[in-house]
C-alpha cells in the first residue's frame, strides 16, 4: 500500500498551492451566487423532502440529515428560511455548535435531480409558540425551528450524482452489506448477529411512532 505520508511538497496547504492544481472558476460559477432565495431557488427547497446542515464550534464540525414531506423547509422570505427540528438521538451537536457558531451550511436536496441547491447563512433557534405552530404534523410542533439568515445561495452541479449514480443505485433497493441500524447497536454492545436481528425487527416497530 502506498504511503499516506504528505511530505515533500505533496500536500496543497496554501491558496497558492491549490490555484497550481485547480483552474479558476469560470464567471457564469462565480455570477450565480446570490444573497437570497430567488423563484427557481424557492422552486427547488418547495419540492425537497432532504437537506444537510452543516455546523461548526467549538467541539469540531456536525453535519446533520433533516428530511419530512417535500416543502417542509418553509420560506417566508427571500432572506430567511425555517427548518424544524423534529425528534432524533437528542445528541444535538449541531444545535451545540449553532449557540456557539451561527454559521452554517445547508445542501438541499431532489430524489431524481441531480442537481442540488446550497444555501450558506446564519441560523439562530427558535421556540415561539407561534412559530413552531407553522409545523405542526398530527397537532404535534418540532422541537424547535432553525431560523437560517441567508448569506448565499446557488444550484450546485450534477457532477457528483452522475458519477456516483444515487439516484438510480437506490431505486434498485438496499445493497446487500450495508450494515443496519441493528448492526452498528450489536457492534456497540458487543453482541451477535441475532441481536442486531431483534433490535432491527423492534426498530421497525418503534421508529414509526416517534417521527413526530
Amino acid at each position: 500500500m502506498d504511503s499516506l505520508e504528505t511530505t515533500g511538497g505533496h500536500t496543497l496547504d496554501s491558496l497558492e498551492a491549490l490555484a497550481r492544481v485547480y483552474d479558476a472558476p469560470l464567471e457564469r460559477i462565480v455570477a450565480k451566487e446570490i444573497d437570497h432565495i430567488d423563484a427557481l431557488g424557492r422552486a427547488f427547497i418547495a419540492r425537497s423532502p432532504f437537506l444537510l446542515l452543516a455546523t461548526a464550534g467549538a467541539a469540531g464540525v456536525d453535519c446533520s440529515p433533516k428530511g419530512d414531506a417535500p416543502g417542509f423547509v418553509q420560506v417566508p422570505d427571500d432572506r430567511t428560511l425555517l427548518i424544524p427540528d423534529r425528534p432524533g438521538n437528542n445528541r444535538i451537536d449541531g444545535m451545540k455548535n449553532i449557540v456557539e457558531n451561527p454559521q452554517v451550511g445547508i445542501l438541499f436536496l431532489v430524489p431524481g435531480a441531480n442537481e442540488t441547491f446550497r444555501v450558506n447563512g446564519r441560523a439562530r433557534i427558535g421556540v415561539d409558540p407561534a412559530l413552531l405552530n407553522r409545523f405542526l404534523v398530527d397537532g404535534k410542533p418540532p422541537r424547535s425551528v432553525i431560523v437560517v439568515t441567508v448569506d448565499q445561495a446557488f444550484n450546485h452541479c450534477p457532477k457528483a450524482f452522475v458519477r456516483s449514480r444515487l439516484w438510480a443505485a437506490g431505486a434498485e433497493g438496499r445493497p446487500e452489506g450495508v450494515p443496519t441500524t441493528g448492526r452498528f447497536a450489536a457492534a456497540r454492545d458487543g453482541r451477535d448477529d441475532a441481536y442486531a436481528a431483534a433490535y432491527d425487527a423492534d426498530y421497525a416497530v418503534r421508529m414509526p411512532k416517534s417521527l413526530y
